[in-house]
């Protein structure tokens, strides 16, 4: 279509809320269309995206991107990305001109889109032009955290530092990941016999948002759903008319970490050592452009296993190997790869856990690095080198030459690099989907991120699936480095098989250990999905209202162990020693007393919900400070784009269920800890209602400086109502719900949804943040599908 003009046949129309309905002749021109108006609707958000999935923001908002930026290059996305459209393109043509008509449509309105966003010019950014491939970009930099690999360097850091026997101490979903609820009620249990599907994806929140509310219509289907700026179709939650779909995040773990040993050679090439010893690894020089600074070199470098990722830098003699770079580093010693950009949304920048209950450490130190040390540290160690065997042939291999220092890096293997499949023909084929056979059929060409997938049909066909590409390898993969040597960690031909369930009356997905628990280490705790199953067991007359209501609810399961512990330290007190109880004094107790009688619900203007969080906060600092804990304080030595996931604060924070009860804080220090918080909340000011302090904080590429204008919310992580700060640090959340959902198939009209500011990415604009109220209430606006309650777009 590029070249021709837009075709007559495309229609715009939009809701109240300024949502995009659109219609056209066939499904190519439709393409062009979502291209089109996204383009125009969130012009500065799509070349955020571009430019993440390239590696060149710092070249516009300047050095803090340089962390991210060095991590884009070194892992490939781009690259990847064209090489999946390249197969795309060969076996899937039809597609992949789908995915062009797409592009198309977004370099004709990034023009006018930009000439209406602001932030263009005040940061001197020209619109670009988008490839053919930049759709796959954007996914792919969109979810390239999502299975949390860099949780691998802190069980690395946990087990070296602490002990093996802690590696699974910490294993907990928190929000550097990417988690969802979604529940399916059969239509058995609903008034109109008919089926619903619900939910809401938890991510960090965006401004402009991360997903988009659309309409796509034409001949073939007439779908309503979410869209993700910058991607054609509608990959996660949609529907059809006759059929409906929605996933989660499966946690399920499908991306490696391998300890490489390198070698320059002196042609200034590199080789790598894997199970056939020395064999060339590829690399290159690209440059960073900064906005206010010098250009910044970095190397890029990839193995057979994958992009190097850590350790670069590390080259013995390279004069950036030692301490701080001008790409910035994390501490002492720690590789040159990234002054933080502080993550985005769709990145996660908070902790997640260590290990999982299923993943045993014995065994773990042989088959990763013999110190157990970092990739940082110097391979000339004898701790650091392969084993005897290799360390044998890797003498027979040497040439001359080859007495030169190696050096250690980490690798990354993820499967779209691996495969050269990203899962795109999917897209068009859910959009086509008019029963639950062909979503599932659909959805077996599905690649990353791995999903549970919900849907629902007219016909009362129901499905409960895991979709998505998760690699059969050695178990240890999924818990740690693994050495690059070694052939035990390669990966299988085959993916694994994926786990799918019968529905009996309602089914729910919220990333706890289930359905996908096989392809998995870390899962949420279960709070969330064992809330969302209780109350949907309650009722066998379920209507899109009275679902809509579950998304609502704030009961606090989580807290359980922690008012279990305040009850502990109550008791007698000393007689004649005028204190309460355990030694309490009579503030800490009546401290106490409010929160053993407290209903556990997180609403905002709880001022017990408020105490609750002071006296976690407290109690999370001081497991953080206790000398247990000591060795894990000092930074870890990986490039600080990676900082989110090694902090030890946020770590206890998301651990403390587990820390109560176990691990190396010895019980009476645990007392102590509880009876000291408390002591500090009562002596400090009362503590202000939850929401007063558990206010949003949205990621913005350019910061507003109007931080009060965000609204205060109630709920917390373990919620249905998910709204995630970090306990002890801040109670500022910058994760939540990025939309709501509820697809009902007895009545389209009757679906509903949401998102947390408006359809449009543009200050100023009357849809800009007109849905905020809505949200902020735990209410959808309306899915209008008459075409004549719409207003049709001129121009």
């Amino acid at each position: 279509m590029d070249g021709i003009g837009v075709s007559v046949s495309i229609e715009v129309y939009r809701d109240a809320w300024g949502v995009p309905h659109l219609r056209a002749a066939d499904q190519d021109e439709l393409a062009f269309a979502q291209g089109r108006v996204t383009a125009r609707d969130r012009a500065w958000q799509l070349e955020v995206e571009r430019h993440r999935a390239q590696g060149t923001t710092a070249a516009f908002l300047g050095a803090a991107e340089l962390g991210w930026d060095t991590f884009a290059r070194r892992s490939r996305l781009a690259d990847t990305a064209r090489r999946c459209f390249e197969r795309l393109e060969r076996e899937d043509a039809r597609t992949a001109a789908w995915v062009r008509a797409y592009v198309d449509g977004v370099n004709d309105g990034l023009a006018e889109g930009a000439g209406r966003a602001p932030e263009f010019a005040e940061t001197g950014l020209a619109p670009g032009r988008w490839e053919p491939w930049t759709p796959l970009a954007v996914w792919l930099t969109t979810h390239i955290l999502f299975a949390g690999f860099p949780t691998k360097l802190w069980r690395e850091e946990v087990a070296r530092r602490l002990g093996e026997e802690w590696t699974e101490l910490f294993a907990t979903d928190g929000p550097g990941t990417s988690g969802s609820n979604g529940w399916l009620v059969a239509g058995g249990r609903t008034a109109s016999g008919a089926a619903l599907v619900a939910g809401d994806p938890h991510r960090f929140i965006e401004a402009p948002g991360v997903y988009q509310q659309i309409r796509l219509a034409c001949p073939a289907y007439d779908v309503v759903g979410i869209a993700v700026p910058g991607v054609p179709g509608l990959a996660h939650f949609g529907h059809t008319g006759p059929a409906a779909w929605a996933i989660t995040n499966a946690m399920s773990d499908y991306q490696d970490l391998y300890r490489e040993r390198l070698r320059r050679l002196p042609d200034g090439g590199v080789e790598a050592y894997g199970p056939e010893g020395w064999r060339p690894a590829t690399a290159h020089t690209e440059t960073i452009e900064v906005a206010g600074g010098e250009p910044v070199v970095v190397e890029v470098i990839e193995t057979d296993r994958g992009p190097v990722i850590i350790g670069v830098d590390d080259e013995p003699g390279d004069a950036t190997s030692e301490g701080a770079t001008s790409e910035g580093a994390t501490s002492e010693g720690a590789t040159s790869e990234g002054a933080t950009s502080e993550g985005t949304a769709s990145e996660g920048t908070a902790s997640e856990g260590a290990a999982s209950e299923d993943a045993a450490s014995e065994g773990a130190a042989s088959e990763g690095a013999a110190s157990g040390g970092t990739a940082s540290e110097g391979a000339a160690s004898d701790e650091g080198s392969p084993d005897q065997a290799s360390r044998d042939r890797a003498a027979q291999d040497q040439a001359p030459w080859e007495h030169a220092p190696a050096w250690e890096g980490v690798a990354l293997r993820y499967p779209p690099r691996v495969t050269g499949q990203l899962g795109f023909e999917v897209l068009p084929a859910l959009l086509r989907a008019r029963t639950v056979a062909d979503v599932d059929t659909a959805l077996d060409g599905w690649v990353e991120p791995v999903n549970v997938v919900l849907a629902a049909d007219t016909e009362g066909g129901l499905l409960h699936r895991v979709a998505g590409r998760v690699p059969v390898r050695h178990r240890t993969n999924s818990l740690r480095i693994v050495p690059a040597w070694d052939p035990e960690h390669a990966w299988q031909d085959a993916p694994a098989p994926l786990p799918r369930a019968e529905v009996d009356g309602h089914a729910v997905m919220a990333n706890a250990r289930g359905l996908a628990a096989p392809l998995g280490i870390e899962f949420a705790p279960p709070h969330r999905a064992d809330r969302i199953d209780a109350l949907l067991g309650a009722s066998a007359d379920w209507t899109p209202e009275s679902v809509t209501a579950v998304h609502r609810d704030t009961d606090n399961r989580s807290a359980a162990r922690l008012l279990a512990a305040v009850d502990r330290v109550g008791g007698s007190g000393r007689a004649g020693s005028g204190t309460s109880p355990a030694g309490l004094s009579p503030a800490a107790s009546a401290v106490r007393d409010r929160l053993l009688a407290w209903d556990r619900r997180m609403d905002a203007e709880s001022t017990d919900a408020g105490l609750y969080a002071a006296v976690r906060g407290a109690v999370v600092r001081r497991f953080a400070a206790h000398e247990a804990f000591a060795a894990l304080r000092e930074p870890a030595p990986y490039p600080e784009v990676f900082r989110p996931w090694l902090a030890l604060g946020p770590r206890v924070a998301y651990a403390l269920e587990t820390l109560l009860v176990a691990g190396p804080v010895p019980a009476a220090d645990v007392d102590r800890i509880v009876r000291e918080a408390l002591d500090e909340v009562a002596a400090g000011e009362p503590p202000a209602a939850w929401g007063v302090t558990h206010r949003l904080a949205p990621w913005q590429a350019l910061p507003d400086p109007d931080d009060a204008q965000w609204p205060g919310l109630g709920g917390d992580h373990d919620c249905v109502l998910s709204t995630s700060s970090v306990p002890g640090w801040t109670d500022r959340s910058g994760r939540a719900s990025a939309a709501r959902y509820v697809w009902d198939l007895a009545d389209r009209e009757r679906s509903g949804w949401i998102v947390p500011f408006g359809a449009s990415g543009v200050p100023g604009d009357p849809h800009h943040r007109d849905q905020l109220p809505l949200w902020l209430r735990g209410e959808l606006a309306p899915v209008t599908t008459d075409w004549q309650n719409l207003t049709k777009e001129q121009g």
